[in-house]
């Protein structure tokens, strides 16, 4: 029965958006992160990103795979470009802790993105916009 299944719930575990510094084309640029602010290795660690816009344009759907990522440490994830903050931008994050599978889905609204809902971030030493 489907209530007899224990569906573990995601805990400490974040995607963020940070505007960083890039020395290769002397640009600020947005990069995303996967942050685990938890005590707990995460294994098998899989993320799905694509955005969706109202007039229905898409992105391209981009996955990224990590063995794993440690504990109170952070991950960079991708690049994201300015050009879709207009986009509700989804990040599907999925990974092991010992036999259980967690998953999430992560959303930010349009325009959420932006200078305007920064705030010190969890784990690294940089300012970002955490998505719940």
């Amino acid at each position: 029965m489907k209530k007899d299944i224990a569906i573990p719930v995601v805990k400490n575990v974040y995607i963020a958006v940070v505007k960083e510094w890039n020395e290769d084309f002397t640009s600020h640029d947005w990069m995303v992160y996967i942050i685990n602010d938890s005590d707990q290795l995460l294994e098998s660690v899989m993320i799905r990103s694509r955005g969706v816009h109202t007039d229905g344009r898409k992105t391209s759907t981009f996955r990224h795979a990590f063995k794993q990522v440690e504990a109170k440490k952070a991950l960079k994830v991708e690049l994201i470009m300015e050009e879709v903050f207009a986009f509700e931008n989804e990040f599907v994050l999925t990974y092991f802790i010992g036999p259980l599978l967690y998953d999430k889905v992560y959303t930010a609204a349009p325009f959420s993105i932006s200078q305007e809902f920064i705030k010190k971030l969890p784990i690294i030493d940089q300012e970002g916009v955490l998505l719940i």
